[in-house]
């Protein structure tokens, strides 16, 4: 049985793809020189992690000045790198609630961006829990954050069903006993709670 439903964020109910915004307003060139030259996937982790969002870009855009417009444009326009809402996946996060299903959310996410994100997309305030990195000092997939979020719900980790597109998170869940489902679009995770019994064809359908 399954006792409560946890949600990744990024890609599973909204897409993040930094890439892809700066192909377009840069050009493949130079985004492909940008990627190259900075990690910009570790400045993020840094973020998720619950350093400053703000002090952090500074930090990166000082160390990396060549980049400087770039880098600050990830900055002011960080929601649209965090954009658009996967309209199916929110279907089945409020199908679940509707149901009675608890539904917790599990993100990296930093503190600063995802209290911006909630002002943008309604959905994210309406977990019965939220579990995010930023806050909790953590990013998955270290064991830390899995085991936190049971101590704080209570719910075994047999009863947990997790979904995520990465499989690196998908397997540190699945190595503490959750239930998981490595997200690869909507239809395949609503068929996934329907198999569950946790909603039914017409439920799960948008």
């Amino acid at each position: 049985m399954i006792d409560a439903v946890v949600f990744d964020i990024g890609n599973v109910l909204i897409e993040w793809q930094p890439e892809r915004h700066f192909d377009r307003h840069y050009g493949e060139d130079r985004r492909r020189d940008l990627f190259g030259s900075v990690d910009l996937h570790a400045m993020n982790d840094r973020v998720d992690g619950g350093e400053n969002f703000h002090a952090v870009l500074k930090d990166t855009e000082a160390q990396y000045p060549e980049f400087a417009v770039e880098i600050r444009d990830w900055h002011d326009n960080w929601i649209q790198l965090a954009s658009p809402v996967i309209p199916h996946s929110v279907h089945l996060l409020r199908a679940l609630r509707r149901k009675g299903v608890p539904v917790f959310s599990l993100t990296n996410f930093g503190i600063e961006t995802f209290d911006y994100a909630v002002t943008f997309y309604s959905f994210l305030s309406e977990f019965d829990r939220d579990y995010v990195s930023g806050r909790m000092g953590v990013i998955k997939p270290a064991p830390r954050i899995y085991e936190m979020l049971e101590q704080d719900c209570g719910v075994a980790p047999e009863r947990l069903l997790f979904t995520d597109d990465r499989a690196d998170n998908i397997q540190a869940a699945a190595a503490r006993g959750w239930q998981t489902h490595q997200f690869e679009g909507p239809q395949g995770w609503a068929e996934r709670l329907i198999a569950e019994g946790l909603l039914t064809p017409q439920e799960a359908t948008p």
